[in-house]
């Protein structure tokens, strides 16, 4: 048997720190979107924050990407 849980949390301006910290590792967006397993128009999209929402399996992939941690934690 599964039990799922869904839970969401708001993350604002969050598209804004992907962006730059893109942009301040200076590595071509195709590259990172690549290693990302992504599209560039969809990590365009997350950076303008035209989704309504996005996976945490994403988000820890970009994160690794960009070497960064965004600190975005869902509460116990």
């Amino acid at each position: 048997m599964k039990i799922t849980q869904t839970k969401e949390i708001e993350a604002p301006g969050l598209g804004e720190k992907i962006k730059t910290a893109r942009l301040a590792t200076r590595k071509p967006l195709g590259e990172l979107a690549y290693k990302a397993g992504m599209s560039t128009a969809n990590w365009y999209r997350i950076e303008a924050e035209n989704m309504k929402s996005m996976s945490i399996e994403t988000l820890r992939t970009i994160e690794k990407v960009l070497g960064v941690d965004f600190g975005v934690k869902f509460p116990d």
